[in-house]
């Protein structure tokens, strides 16, 4: 059900929002504690590391032992609710958006709406105006999970009110740019790739064996996401240092903080001083988050569709007999 399909005239764009939305809010839950660990390896300066005396987080294992005993069991979920905002507003736009393009590329175009090259650039294409949208969301967000104790910011409403009177309505879009250069193949890539293993799992699976439906959906989704992230993870990394620009008092605690003028010289000054592998850090629990976060978002989407769609059939079928 991800895409439009002229056989199977179900979900509107609408419902597609409420379907991604739902789906968006469900995953979140699920995947913040992966998420938090991620967002600190990417921060940290230092080599991950336990040769690295100054390596604050060494591995997945140790960094949830160590967050866990200085900031509790809530920390794994610090961010949580603007977090949940990006979520619910991020998957209402990106599957609202792919089931429109993906119907206008069938309705005024010769492609076949259901090939996986119309997938990625309409997924890559809905992804950007998601991305958008919540922006200033996932700032937010990624600043009140990176934070220590004591804390800066005392509730959603004091960050914005203090990011806006310090910084400027700018700081809200910080990261922009590498997102939107990372977000179009990222998503490209996971539509595509859920798109080419769901064909392939039909080819495989014969029509016989279509009971575990939701379970292939689970799974084509978490294949997509690994291969995407891996393909694109360097520019999210990118991004998060950005987004954490003027922020850097509130890191202290954390180890060494940078500075940076820009994306590029983002890039030089990581490459000059953490090599090629500081565009990886983070990689670990990210590939874990993509391969939960996708598998599961597909997953929902599409149980959440089909639910919508048995609820129409009920209620025609309800009018039919009355």
């Amino acid at each position: 059900m991800v895409g439009y399909d002229p056989e199977a005239k179900c979900v509107s764009a609408v419902e597609a929002a409420a379907a991604g939305s739902a789906s968006g809010l469900v995953t979140r839950v699920l995947v913040s504690p992966l998420d938090v660990i991620k967002i600190r390896f990417q921060l940290q300066i230092e080599q991950l590391s336990s040769r690295n005396p100054g390596a604050k987080y060494h591995g997945i294992l140790q960094a949830v032992q160590c967050i866990f005993q200085e900031e509790g069991l809530v920390a794994f979920w610090k961010g949580h609710v603007p977090a949940q905002f990006l979520s619910v507003g991020y998957g209402a736009v990106q599957f609202m958006a792919f089931e429109s393009l993906t119907k206008l590329v069938h309705n005024f175009t010769s492609y076949n709406a259901r090939d996986s090259f119309v997938h990625f650039v309409c997924g890559g294409l809905a992804a950007c105006t998601a991305t958008v949208a919540v922006q200033p969301v996932d700032t937010l967000r990624t600043r009140f999970a990176a934070q220590g104790e004591p804390k800066l910011y005392r509730s959603l409403r004091h960050a914005v009110v203090t990011m806006y009177q310090t910084e400027g309505p700018r700081t809200f879009y910080r990261g922009l740019t590498p997102t939107i250069v990372a977000i179009f193949p990222y998503a490209g890539l996971q539509f595509s790739f859920y798109n080419i293993l769901q064909q392939f799992s039909e080819w495989v699976i014969p029509a016989e064996g279509k009971k575990g439906g939701n379970v292939k959906n689970l799974v084509c989704g978490s294949c997509a996401g690994i291969i995407s992230k891996t393909l694109t993870y360097p520019f999210d990394l990118f991004k998060k240092r950005l987004q954490v620009g003027g922020f850097e008092h509130a890191r202290a605690a954390f180890g060494q903080v940078r500075m940076y003028r820009g994306l590029l010289d983002c890039i030089r000054q990581i490459m000059r001083e953490e090599g090629p592998g500081g565009f990886f850090k983070g990689l670990s629990p990210s590939l874990l988050k993509a391969a939960v976060s996708t598998g599961l978002v597909f997953f929902w989407y599409e149980l959440f569709c089909s639910l919508l769609c048995a609820l129409k059939n009920t209620d025609s079928t309800a009018r039919k007999e009355g």
